[in-house]
């Protein structure tokens, strides 16, 4: 009987070695220095990538991803990214432009290329295709709403085809065509568009006292050019400013361009830049603290900040960063790869929204359009 029990007292203690051994072999996925990526893959999610996590509220044995830091924290909105309309799911992949809204309504613009122009309801829960003109179907690179002489209105930059002013309705009111090269007092646009192998790379346009300013990076003529109204129609002002270069004042591909506090600003995106100017054209100066490799394609603004979003990750990260910016320093930097959003890799536009709650408190969402696959989705502020 005692012989039974000390074989069976040492049986036990091996079983216990075996697990620990075993327990010691398994991998630590959150291991803080273990940032191991998995194949390039968009359907391969990495979890040996650090998280930061918060307790899920809806389901408390959960966590829940978050990214960011200090008071700009994120995560994902799935409730609110599934709003995007199931008929237009078949045109997601194709999505490649951006956002703009009505403050007043708080109502969102976008555009789904073969499905159209959409406003987006306040509170984030319903699309509407607006308009029937079949030019809206047409890739919307670049979007802003504006009012001009007390009525409002949306301008669009088609890259490779027009830029359309037309009211909220969807009726065009005026469609502005390629250069020739005689509109400017700029004399390196007027020689690049007079050219016969000049091409038309409209990528962005703002609004800003009467002229709407549009970026033309998607062409080896890199320019700010402006658009003038004249009664009721709208054609090419007199201002243009750029050229490709490294200079200050130039670019290298001007692709977003954002209106704010009486000053134009570019994101010059192979430079990695936000770029300051006058609303006359004149350089002021060059936003500091961005990482340098960023590819910054667009810029908005919010809660006394500029959001900027870089089209592709830098080294190890999961996807194109967002940066939150004072105007004088970083005070962010969002990764929503950390949030295993599906397919979002690449970003093409972020757009800062508040969405008013019951209480009459407003929570700050961001409305991200991916490229390289076309994600739409919706990022909320813890």
């Amino acid at each position: 009987m005692v012989k039974r029990t000390t074989v069976a007292g040492v049986l036990m203690v091996s079983l216990l070695g075996f697990l620990e051994n075993v327990r010691a072999q398994e991998p630590q996925h959150n291991h803080p220095h273990d940032h191991t990526h998995h194949a390039h893959d968009y359907a391969v999610l990495d979890h040996h990538h650090k998280h930061t996590h918060l307790q899920d509220h809806h389901n408390p044995e959960k966590a829940q991803l978050v990214t960011g830091q200090g008071a700009f924290v994120f995560s994902y909105d799935q409730e609110l990214t599934a709003a995007f309309p199931k008929e237009a799911q078949e045109f997601e992949p194709g999505m490649h432009g951006g956002f703009n809204e009505d403050p007043e309504t708080g109502i969102v613009y976008t555009g789904i290329p073969g499905y159209g122009l959409c406003s987006i309801s306040p509170d984030l829960s319903k699309w509407t295709v607006i308009g029937t003109d079949e030019r809206l179907k047409d890739n919307i690179h670049g979007i802003v709403f504006f009012v001009h002489k007390g009525k409002k209105y949306l301008a669009l930059a088609q890259e490779g085809k027009r830029v359309l002013v037309l009211t909220l309705d969807g009726t065009v009111v005026s469609e502005i065509l390629k250069p020739v090269g005689t509109e400017f007092n700029f004399k390196e646009a007027n020689d690049f568009f007079s050219r016969e192998d000049s091409n038309f790379g409209v990528t962005d346009v703002t609004y800003l006292k009467g002229t709407l300013y549009v970026a033309h990076g998607y062409s080896k003529g890199d320019f700010v050019m402006t658009i003038k109204e004249k009664g009721g129609n709208w054609q090419w002002g007199k201002l243009a400013w750029g050229g490709k270069g490294d200079k200050p004042g130039q670019f290298q591909t001007a692709h977003g361009i954002y209106a704010h506090n009486k000053h134009i600003l570019v994101a010059n995106r192979a430079a990695g830049q936000v770029v300051k100017f006058t609303k006359k054209g004149k350089f002021v100066e060059t936003f500091k603290d961005i990482p340098e490799g960023s590819l910054v394609c667009n810029v908005s603004y919010k809660t006394e900040h500029f959001f900027l979003n870089a089209l592709s990750a830098i080294g190890d990260q999961k996807s194109a960063p967002v940066y939150v910016h004072s105007g004088e320093e970083l005070v962010s930097t969002v990764i929503p790869g950390d949030l295993d959003i599906p397919v979002l890799t690449n970003i093409h536009q972020v757009w800062p929204h508040f969405v008013e709650k019951a209480n009459g408190t407003k929570q700050l969402y961001l409305l991200v359009h991916g490229w390289n696959k076309g994600k739409f989705a919706v990022l909320k502020m813890e």
